[in-house]
Formats: structure tokens, C-alpha cells, sequence
């Protein structure tokens, strides 16, 4: 089976590979050392398994482990921390792998072969119970065989396009496996939903305007993407859109 090792610290992976090489079940796939790079080569290696740093800077292991399953063929993950009650209380109850450091062969092998694909939902379950962040920072498209992360900061609207969501953003559009229900559940603090296919971020809006028949417009700022700049909001999400847009 083959293993992508993901740690930002390069001591920590050499040690995880000089264990992994001593396994002959187990061949060592490549490393990286933030979680973006880590989701790049999983998509030209794809593991089997991913042994995954659950604190690292930018992209932690959780949302990390998010991405992944964007991937044809998702990976088992193994976290690897430092001793976390609330890191370590949370796998247990979810019988999630997992490894302390420094990692001792016996439990690396142990957590190999227990390995298993994390739905997101367990993933969120996860970093709620371990005091991490659960809101991600990115979403994953998939893009001419790639996976790309789209920062949400960068996500000027959401909408339901059949059985995907488009995503409109500072750099151009592109389509996520993701239902519009979930997205506005985890991103509604920044994000206002104007009908029941689209969600806006607050951040981009410039005004609502009325058209000749009475209908209530959204506008964007004038460098949005979203082709059409002007979203009409439907009568039940006014109010809403109206209160959010003020602040309160």
C-alpha cells in the first residue's frame, strides 16, 4: 500500500519514512509539508494512505483531509499529533487512526492498518470535539484532472447548477461536487443566501436596487465576476439579505 507522508516538519517526516521503509506492506509514496502541496501529489501519486499532520500552518490536517476526498480515489487517513487530549479524545470516539509523536513503530503499524476513508461529516465531528477550526478557509474544484483550492475569501457566489455548485470567485468560475445546503450551513456568517439557488458573500455586495416590475436586485461590486452582476432576491429572503447587508 502505498503512503503519503504530510508534516511540516522535516524531522517528523524523516522519521515516519525511516519507519515506513522497514515495512514491506507499506511503500513510501512521497512527502509534503503544508497540505496544499499534500493534495497536489496525492492527486498524481494517489495513495492508499495518508499519514497527516493535524496541526500544520496554513491548511491543517482536518481540512486537509477535506480536500482529499475531492480525489477520484480518496485515501485512508492517519493523523499524527502531539499529545491533545481533545485531538486524541475526539479519534477515539470516532475510531479515527491516529499517532503521537514521536511515533513508535508499533503504534504506526497499528494505525495503518486501520486506516479508513473519513466522511465529512466525521471530519467536522472531529475538529469540533478537538477545538480546531471547523469552517474551511478553501474549497476544492476540480479542474483538467487537478484539484484547485478556492480561498473563501475570494468567493463571490454560490450557485446550484443541477447536481453541482458553481463557484464565482476574483479569478473565474468553477464547478464543486457540494450541495448549496451544506455550503450555507457552514459558511454563514459571510455569506447570505438571495434565493434558493444562490448564496452571496456579504462582502461583495454593492446595493439592492428595484427593476420596472418591482423585483428587488442584488448588485456587485463592478469587479465581480458573476456574469449577470445583478441577482434577483426572492420575497422570503429579503428581510434577511436587508439585515445582513446593515450589519445587524
Amino acid at each position: 500500500m502505498k503512503v503519503l507522508i504530510v508534516d511540516d516538519e522535516q524531522p517528523a517526516r524523516a522519521r515516519l519514512r525511516q519507519l515506513l521503509e522497514d515495512e514491506p506492506a507499506y511503500e513510501f509514496a512521497g512527502e509534503a509539508e503544508n497540505g496544499s502541496d499534500a493534495i497536489r501529489l496525492a492527486a498524481e501519486v494517489q495513495p492508499d494512505i495518508v499519514l497527516l499532520d493535524i496541526r500544520m500552518p496554513g491548511l491543517d490536517g482536518i481540512e486537509t483531509a477535506r480536500h482529499l476526498n475531492a480525489l477520484d480515489y480518496p485515501p485512508a487517513i492517519v493523523f499524527a499529533t502531539a499529545y491533545d487530549e481533545y485531538a486524541i479524545d475526539a479519534f477515539d470516539a470516532r475510531a479515527v487512526g491516529y499517532v503521537l509523536k514521536p511515533v513508535r513503530r508499533s503504534r504506526l503499524t497499528a494505525a495503518l492498518e486501520q486506516a479508513s476513508r473519513l466522511a465529512p461529516s466525521t471530519l467536522t465531528s472531529v475538529a469540533s470535539q478537538a477545538k480546531l477550526p471547523v469552517t474551511r478557509r478553501h474549497v476544492c474544484a476540480r479542474a483538467r484532472g487537478e484539484l484547485r483550492l478556492i480561498p473563501i475569501a475570494e468567493i463571490q457566489c454560490f450557485r446550484a447548477d443541477q447536481k453541482y455548485v458553481t463557484v464565482d470567485h476574483e479569478n473565474g468560475r468553477d464547478l464543486i461536487d457540494e450541495s448549496l445546503k451544506a455550503l450555507a450551513d457552514e459558511f454563514s456568517e459571510d455569506f447570505v443566501r438571495i434565493h434558493r439557488s444562490a448564496l452571496v458573500a456579504v462582502r461583495f455586495v454593492d446595493r439592492i436596487e428595484k427593476t420596472a416590475d418591482g423585483k428587488s436586485l442584488l448588485v456587485l461590486r463592478d469587479n465581480s465576476q458573476v456574469e449577470d452582476k445583478e441577482l434577483i432576491i426572492s420575497r422570503r429572503h429579503l428581510a434577511e439579505v436587508r439585515r445582513r447587508l446593515k450589519g445587524t
